[in-house]
């Protein structure tokens, strides 16, 4: 299935080239497909990615060195979709979010951190002192192997078997028998998080789709109050614990760094920033 899975996204990559070659010799004027078809490198570049996350390679932060500029380019390679969906604002909202997003997983920050507490994303590559294993024995697609740890791990703090499981079959490797790659292989590391964003898992849309207009609220949305905005790429994450809760101060977090990689992208952040009038999914 692994195989199968990587030659299906080659194939895509492939037509997604061949269709970037025939519109850059359109005539008939394609500039938002145009637009689509740059890599998000045009968009934030070696410089710009060290400015947002200026102190992930200190030596404070245990990630130091681990998440590498080139290695997250690399892996976006393999979510075509990913930073180059719809317009240019549309993209640049999208790259914002999910950077904030993962910052806040992996956050070193303080209040009166040096730089401001929005400047340290990316400061950890696994969960520290984790109060259990994460393994949902109920779950019988995905059984947890004995002995091993579903903490989180990688820029999104992949957790649970249920979410290992499934993200080794989509990317290649094992991750019921295998999940520490996630915390020792910055390549895979930054697919899982990239896989969650961009996958599906109803009754919860992707946080891709919700960045980029594709979200249609359900009537269970709507009853929820669950309105399209980085509030519910939120609920979709960690909504259970986060949402609902009048000014909390984890949702408040990720709206900090959002904000601030909005600004250096030169990009609003569209509104329904928050969660807490939301139910969780």
């Amino acid at each position: 299935m692994a195989i199968i899975s990587w030659l299906s996204s080659s194939i895509f990559l492939s037509l997604f080239t061949l269709f970037c070659l025939s519109i850059s010799n359109a005539s008939w004027g394609a500039e938002a497909a145009r637009e689509s078809c740059r890599p998000i490198s045009s968009l934030i570049n070696k410089d710009l990615f060290h400015t947002m996350f200026l102190h992930k390679d200190d030596a404070a932060c245990p990630a130091k060195d681990f998440y590498a500029y080139n290695s997250f380019i690399q892996a976006s390679k393999s979510f075509p979709g990913f930073g180059t969906t719809g317009s240019l604002t549309t993209r640049k909202r999208e790259i914002a979010a999910f950077l904030a997003q993962i910052s806040h997983e992996t956050s070193g920050g303080w209040a009166t951190a040096p730089d401001g507490p929005y400047a340290w994303g990316l400061c950890y590559k696994e969960e520290i002192n984790p109060q259990s294993n994460y393994c949902d024995s109920t779950n019988k697609e995905w059984p947890c192997y004995p002995g091993k740890s579903y903490k989180g791990r990688g820029p999104i703090q992949l957790s649970w078997n249920f979410n290992y499981g499934p993200a080794g079959k989509a990317l290649g490797f094992d991750g019921l028998k295998n999940p520490e790659i996630v915390a020792n292989n910055s390549m895979i590391a930054l697919k899982t998080a990239l896989w969650f964003w961009m996958t599906e898992q109803k009754p919860k849309p992707s946080c891709h789709d919700v960045m980029v207009g594709r979200y249609i609220p359900t009537e269970a949305d709507v009853a929820a109050n669950r309105t399209a905005g980085f509030g519910v790429v939120t609920n979709i994450i960690n909504g259970a614990l986060e949402c609902g809760i009048p000014n909390d101060a984890r949702v408040n977090d990720r709206i900090g760094y959002f904000k601030r990689y909005a600004q250096l992208l030169n990009v609003d952040t569209g509104s329904n920033l928050d969660c807490a009038n939301q139910k969780s999914f």
